[in-house]
């Protein structure tokens, strides 16, 4: 079975500025974020994003604004020799609809472990909110918070020293 780490986007892996971040033009990859996910790539971690999108549901902005923005990201990181697995979004939200996949619900993490052979034990989630911690124990995995924007470094660090597995 794989390792991997998921991430939050907004707040983890860009900078949030307490809105939707939708344009490409205002996406910034938080420090330490380029390094962090490098170690893990190169420490064998299979590496995901489960981001809610509900923006697309209140009908702010649109899938092609989210797959502009992802397109680059990834871009970005195969630059630095990194390969994300997946991208995982839900383009719900709740003021319109009940669905299965927003976080906290655990969808979205739980169909990765199953199309890419997860062991949940040897597997975090990093996010900035509850509901990311929630997302992840809701489906066996070990969820870290951390501050908004904060650069996680020293988090991935301890992660590959295996100080919680």
């Amino acid at each position: 079975m794989n390792k991997a780490v998921f991430f939050d986007r907004d707040g983890v892996i860009n900078h949030d500025p307490g809105d939707y971040t939708y344009l490409l033009e205002e996406f910034t990859i938080n420090d330490g974020i380029i390094p962090s996910l490098k170690k893990l790539y190169d420490n064998g971690f299979q590496l995901f994003i489960i981001t809610n999108q509900g923006g697309i549901g209140k009908g702010i902005y649109t899938q092609q604004h989210v797959e502009a923005i992802h397109k680059y990201l990834i871009e970005k990181l195969r630059e630095s020799d990194i390969e994300l697995t997946e991208i995982y979004y839900c383009p719900h939200h709740s003021d319109v609809e009940k669905c299965l996949c927003r976080k906290p619900g655990s969808l979205l993490i739980e169909k990765a472990i199953a199309r890419f052979n997860i062991d949940p034990k040897k597997s975090f989630m990093i996010g900035d909110k509850s509901r990311d911690v929630e997302a992840s124990e809701n489906a066996g995995i070990k969820g870290i918070r951390v501050e908004l924007n904060s650069n996680i470094e020293n988090i991935v660090d301890q992660i590959i020293s295996d100080k919680w597995q």
